[in-house]
């Protein structure tokens, strides 16, 4: 493979800039797009060119194939970097590159769309030995398939929608009565969402902790993992702070996780940066859930413990270069992510609009994800995420400090913001003392 010189950014706000930065940094060109929404946005200035690909709605621009493509031919681009969420697990789109001859630094679309369906996911990772959540073997088709097979997984059982994500198409069942209703919402939900109303179904796991494991594979058939994150701090679904280590493991059960993470890379032949999600029950039992096909939100973690750049072994990866041995990746220390969103801290309703204010915090450990800044009109067409902090502590109480810290020193102001949300949370007892599960929240009275 040759050496990638011109990189078109398919992607916006802070992704877009973290991407930009190191792009930079390893002496190539970044070309980034915008739509008319992110038009005169501070990040855009620092790309070698910036093109606008299209009116604010997603499905006009940042979801617009054909714009992306021509704003990559027109800039020279050789390849392109997706990010995640809008185009970044779309095999359509990864196929429409290779045609132009423009590399997409991401997954063949082969494995993409094997990882897409999970419920084809969940029945190729059993291939490869890894331990699975009880469930169906494969899609439920009626009503009728959907009581058998709960009878033989045992209830409570969980349906999901096989295209889905985000909780959408997900429905918990406690027994047989409430089952016809559940799976007909279910079914409707995600053929609303996502275009594919195919359902499967799972053991329900009661108050698991979700636990997954980063890593990266070459084309040369070399997996690493950069260590696992706990993810278990989450609204409907929908992660809000993130960790690395997971302290609930135990290193037997953690070189486990890990040993089942590369496996499974190995299996299907990936390339790239990729995750693996997985419940953990009450026991330290761990179940495959699904499979990333990107780089995730909550990267920056494993970075900071590692003291790699996940988006430049990226680019190196599909340049053809070799990944370094397992033995040279030193995890060293605790690091937490705090998602800032434009949210209400209390309900977490979005709150576009002017930030007045903007007094980031700084010092030893502490590192700031984010394209937002004074005079910022955050738009209401896009994720409410404005930014991440990240710190790195000695341990976890240390991190956890550093933390408190540092949200105190965040001031933003003319919206409002998750912060004290996450200022309560880094006080909070439970959590200090690692006693929560995805389910806290639904809880908490806090």
């Amino acid at each position: 493979m040759a050496e990638i010189k011109r990189i078109l950014v398919a992607n916006r706000g802070e992704i877009a800039l973290r991407a930009i930065r190191t792009i930079k940094e390893m002496g190539k060109e970044a070309v980034a797009v915008y739509s008319t929404a992110d038009k005169g946005s501070e990040y855009l200035k620092l790309a070698d060119a910036a093109i606008c690909i299209g009116k604010a709605p997603s499905k006009e621009s940042y979801l617009n194939i054909p714009a992306i493509i021509s704003a990559a031919e027109i800039s020279g681009c050789d390849a392109v970097f997706p990010g995640y969420g809008f185009l970044s697990e779309n095999q359509h789109f990864v196929e429409i590159c290779t045609h132009h001859n423009i590399k997409f630094i991401g997954p063949t679309p082969e494995v993409m769309v094997l990882m897409s369906d999970k419920s084809k996911a969940k029945e190729v990772m059993v291939a490869a030995g890894v331990p699975v959540v009880p469930g169906s073997d494969g899609a439920i088709h009626n009503i009728a398939d959907a009581k058998k097979r709960a009878k033989e997984v045992g209830y409570p059982i969980i349906l999901k929608a096989a295209a889905g994500g985000g909780g959408r198409g997900m429905r918990v069942v406690e027994d047989e009565s409430y089952i016809e209703n559940a799976f007909l919402a279910a079914e409707s939900e995600a053929l609303s969402a996502f275009g594919d109303g195919t359902i499967y179904m799972e053991k329900f796991i009661k108050n698991p902790r979700h636990i997954e494991v980063q890593v990266i594979a070459d084309s040369h058939g070399n997996v690493l993992h950069i260590g696992e994150r706990d993810c278990s701090m989450q609204r409907r679904h929908q992660k809000l702070i993130e960790e690395t280590p997971a302290v609930v493991l135990t290193p037997e059960v953690r070189e486990r996780l890990h040993e089942s993470a590369v496996r499974a890379t190995k299996y299907i032949k990936y390339e790239g940066a990729g995750t693996f999600e997985y419940l953990l029950d009450a026991d330290l039992n761990f179940y495959f859930m699904e499979m990333n096909t990107r780089l995730q939100v909550e990267h920056c973690v494993s970075e900071m413990v590692s003291d790699l750049d996940l988006v430049k072994m990226m680019i190196e990866v599909a340049e053809g270069k070799t990944l370094p041995p397992q033995e040279s990746i030193i995890l060293a220390g605790h690091s937490i992510e705090c998602r800032i969103t434009a949210e209400d801290p209390v309900r977490f309703l979005p709150c576009p609009g002017k930030i007045n204010t903007w007094i980031a915090p700084g010092g030893k450990d502490v590192r700031i994800d984010s394209h937002a800044h004074a005079g910022y009109i955050v738009p209401p067409t896009y994720d409410s995420m404005i930014g991440k902090l990240i710190v790195r502590g000695k341990d976890r109480a240390d991190a956890i400090a550093r933390m408190h810290r540092a949200l105190s020193e965040f001031h933003i102001s003319g919206i409002k913001t998750t912060i004290p949300f996450h200022l309560k949370m880094m006080e909070n007892p439970d959590f200090i003392n690692n006693n929560f599960d995805t389910k806290y929240l639904e809880r908490y009275n806090g």
